[in-house]
């Protein structure tokens, strides 16, 4: 199965991200891939909860050595004992490619960790946040330095944001 994972802000969302993140969660399911996340709030619970009411497979990689932290709807919860910093490492390696929704200064590390480990990353942009201002900064709006490394995708609806990242995936079945 293809691994889809959601890059995002944690905490409060306008209403508007909270539907995107759920409709991107959904879409996830409805093709048949798996939702990873870092298991928290904010736009992962949003994005886990479209997914799980789709019927889908949704994978929480949670910081620290206990379920607390776990939102409601993953299946599958893996602590890491790690901070919310390093944990990112490990969901970002085990995606196929990503998709950013919305974000702050944790997103964009995420970002950034993904860029330098050449997967593939989906900009949602009507989420604001980095996800908006992304392409207006980036090298030649498609990438994060001029070594060109993998090229950034931008979608503006949740089912655009999905079909791109299960089109650049690494694991296409």
């Amino acid at each position: 199965m293809i691994r889809i994972g959601i890059i995002g802000q944690s905490g409060e969302l306008t209403p508007d991200v909270q539907q995107l993140a759920e409709a991107v969660g959904r879409e996830i399911a409805l093709k048949g891939a798996v939702l990873l996340s870092g298991g928290t709030n904010g736009v992962m619970e949003c994005a886990s909860r479209g997914a799980q009411e789709a019927g889908g497979l949704v994978v929480g990689i949670l910081p620290g050595d206990t379920l607390d932290m776990a939102n409601q709807y993953i299946d599958i919860p893996i602590t890491t004992g790690l901070s919310f910093d390093y944990r990112s490492l490990i969901l970002v390696h085990s995606s196929d490619a990503l998709i950013m929704i919305g974000g702050g200064n944790g997103t964009l590390g995420e970002l950034s960790t993904a860029y330098l480990n050449r997967k593939p990353v989906v900009i949602l942009e009507p989420t604001g946040g980095w996800a908006g201002k992304v392409r207006g900064i980036a090298y030649e709006q498609a990438y994060l330095d001029e070594r060109k490394s993998v090229q950034l995708d931008y979608a503006q609806t949740a089912k655009e944001a999905v079909d791109i990242a299960i089109s650049r995936s690494d694991n296409k079945n």
